[in-house]
């Protein structure tokens, strides 16, 4: 059975009553308190737990399971961010896979409700749990969930859902469906964009569709190098992950495009049709157009900067990429995304 996406309060109410849950376990960011989804399942008694952090450790996932049993919950919903959702799949991995998880995205960026894998720090390293089990069984898109978005983050998560579509397109994995879905998504984004950022309803619920796309996209292929490269730009300089996943992506991509062969080419000029462009050396431009007239700055690199990242990257991500890397083609795309060339 495929998933479930509601629309509304109404819709989520008759999902939850037509399987008798009457006690939910709510993994919710602080920031979406007092939203209208928070107020019924307030409402509906359900257990609340808010104790995980932005980038959610183990320790905090290990703690909402052991809630969730203790409080003989029935159900389990994800209401925030990809931190948020990613908690409440491993309450659900850990609790047994029978128990309905509920996805309540309140960004448009990660699509964490459309993939079966979750992400915590474990001893401050980045951990991959992936499992069926993960994949929620029922989603709620609620555009008006996005009107209070900060500007920087409502930038940073839309570049994180237009860099999942670009490197689901690219990866080693990809297959025809997971390049149509990717293809979509980046359209959408584009198509979005502009409504989007003015944070016009109707530009929000198409963003929300296309990083749930997106989110289909990489639960197929998984990320690559781009990806595999930012999380230490994350942690090291304190900026969102879908900025530093867009800065790795806007230097690598050149990368890439001067490696490939014809069938790579082939495959990066498909992706700048999405883009809307003719060419790959196009699409590239335009992408990196759209990062840098977000405005959302570059990172200033401390002596020794480099060293730490260019060992900080996983390397499982990158075989994933179509592309071969090693630790001094690393150094150098690190040194084109923090010296802005």
């Amino acid at each position: 059975m495929g998933q479930r996406l509601l629309a509304n309060i109404g819709e989520l109410n008759q999902y939850l009553h037509g399987l008798h849950l009457r006690k939910p376990f709510l993994v919710c960011g602080k920031s979406a308190q007092g939203t209208a989804p928070y107020r019924y399942f307030e409402q509906s008694g359900a257990v609340p737990f808010n104790g995980f952090a932005p980038n959610p450790d183990w320790k905090s996932a290990e703690e909402a399971a052991r809630l969730f049993k203790e409080n003989g919950c029935d159900c389990i919903v994800g209401l925030g961010g990809g931190s948020a959702i990613d908690v409440a799949k491993c309450v659900k991995l850990w609790s047994g896979a029978g128990v309905p998880l509920i996805a309540v995205p309140t960004t448009a960026g990660t699509g964490s409700e459309a993939t079966n894998f979750a992400v915590l720090y474990r001893n401050g390293e980045k951990t991959s749990v992936s499992n069926e089990a993960c994949l929620p069984d029922a989603i709620l898109f609620d555009p008006s969930l996005l009107e209070t978005l900060p500007e920087y983050h409502r930038k940073a998560s839309m570049l994180d859902a237009l860099c999942h579509g670009m490197e689901s397109f690219w990866s080693v994995k990809a297959t025809e469906e997971s390049r149509e879905y990717a293809f979509q998504s980046v359209q959408s984004v584009l198509s979005n964009m502009t409504a989007y950022l003015r944070n016009v309803p109707s530009g929000n619920a198409g963003m929300q569709q296309a990083a749930y796309l997106a989110g289909k996209a990489i639960n197929i292929t998984q990320t690559t190098a781009g990806h595999a490269m930012c999380y230490k730009l994350t942690t090291m300089y304190g900026i969102a992950h879908g900025h530093a996943a867009a800065l790795c992506n806007a230097a690598l991509w050149p990368y890439m495009n001067r490696q490939s062969g014809p069938e790579l080419h082939d495959v990066f000029c498909r992706l700048a049709k999405a883009f809307g462009c003719d060419t790959v050396e196009e699409g590239i431009t335009k992408f990196q157009s759209i990062v840098s007239g977000l405005s959302i700055g570059i990172p200033k690199p401390s002596l020794g900067d480099y060293e730490v990242l260019k060992r900080s990257v996983n390397t499982e991500r990158l075989r994933n990429n179509p592309v071969p890397l090693d630790i001094d083609n690393i150094d150098l795309i690190y040194h084109r995304i923090l010296e802005g060339c």
